[in-house]
């Protein structure tokens, strides 16, 4: 099922979503101070592309919730806002259900980013 739905999930939106992320990162990684930044985004683009079969845990302490502030403000806004706008599209039908809880992890990931692992389920 991970295998289809995968594939389904970037025929129906993952790309979009992967490429917002990549859009991030590339602007991150314009100044040197944003590199660590713009290289966690693409992280998540990658994520993006195939979020089926993972889970992403919080945490994280004082350094990752400082980045997530200004994480916040300038780029965590739009893109939870996007993820949000595309998962409840998806949910209006029955069969859209499972691909938009997973533009809803990306949208709580696009707010919390730093301090936040990505590990395989099952």
């Amino acid at each position: 099922m991970k295998f289809l739905g995968n594939i389904l999930w970037f025929l129906l939106g993952g790309l979009v979503s992967a490429l917002s992320w990549a859009f991030a990162g590339v602007l991150w990684c314009i100044t040197i101070i944003g590199i660590p930044v713009g290289l966690q985004c693409f992280k998540f683009a990658s994520l993006s592309l195939f979020p089926f079969g993972k889970d992403v845990l919080y945490g994280g302490g004082a350094p990752s919730l400082l980045l997530n502030i200004l994480w916040l403000v300038v780029s965590g806004l739009p893109l939870a806002f996007a993820h949000a706008a595309w998962g409840c599209l998806l949910c209006i039908t029955i069969v859209g259900i499972p691909f938009g809880l997973q533009f809803f992890k990306l949208a709580r990931l696009a707010l919390l980013p730093f301090g936040s692992r990505i590990v395989a389920v099952g």
